[in-house]
């Protein structure tokens, strides 16, 4: 099997386990369909806000372990690749974004994107996690941080190994985060978006955009 090939499986492997969507799952089994609910967002942050923070904690973290078995599953698999990994990684979030089994209507790739961190080095995760931290803190949005580091996780990467073709793979993945989250701008123009602070203030940010928790 040739290099191309091996990087195929690699991305085939990784899209596969990230269209896997637990968000849809707890969705269905509640008794609605995640896609067409709330934000319609098939992801951790809009069953957080649809049945709560348990559930919305649980999805993240499923969401996570996927990108993370991904990148450790293809580079077992092909060790002598030096992308494998990385592609794993790229092809989870894709599959995460543009699931085939919800007619390519996923989630904006955030915790996949911890994920492929995680799988890389943990302590690495850490450090990001608190610089993604700081973003959400000081703009009060999570999308922001979101678009930012799918941008600063890639240039870390490289700086951290020199390895820059891994980092331009790594960064494919900013272009359709940062356009799947055009609309998050839009609704904070126009003073619709919920912001972070929505953890710990939840009536008040959900009467401010005047939403209804009604599934």
């Amino acid at each position: 099997m040739n290099t191309i090939e091996q990087g195929a499986l690699c991305l085939l492997l990784g899209y596969c386990l990230g269209s896997l969507s637990p968000s849809f799952l707890i969705g269905k089994l509640r008794g609605y369909d995640v896609r067409k609910s709330g934000s319609g967002n098939a992801g951790a942050s809009n069953t957080l806000i649809l049945v709560g923070k348990m559930a919305g904690l649980t999805v993240a973290l499923l969401d996570i372990l996927k990108a993370a078995c991904a990148w450790w599953i293809a580079a077992a698999l092909f060790p002598a690749l030096r992308l494998a990994g990385i592609l794993g990684g790229v092809g989870a979030i894709f599959g995460h974004m543009f699931p085939v089994w919800l007619r390519f209507h996923g989630g904006k790739g955030l915790a996949c994107m911890g994920g492929v961190i995680l799988a890389y080095d943990w302590k690495s995760l850490m450090i990001l996690l608190l610089i993604a931290l700081l973003i959400s803190l000081l703009t009060n949005y999570v999308s922001v941080a979101t678009v930012s580091m799918s941008v600063i996780w890639p240039a870390y990467y490289g700086l951290s190994t020199a390895f820059w073709l891994g980092a331009a793979v790594l960064l494919i993945p900013a272009v359709p985060i940062f356009l799947r989250h055009l609309i998050n701008f839009r609704r904070i123009r126009r003073g619709e978006e919920l912001r972070l602070s929505y953890l710990w203030k939840k009536d008040a940010e959900l009467a401010r955009i005047g939403y209804s928790e009604e599934l």
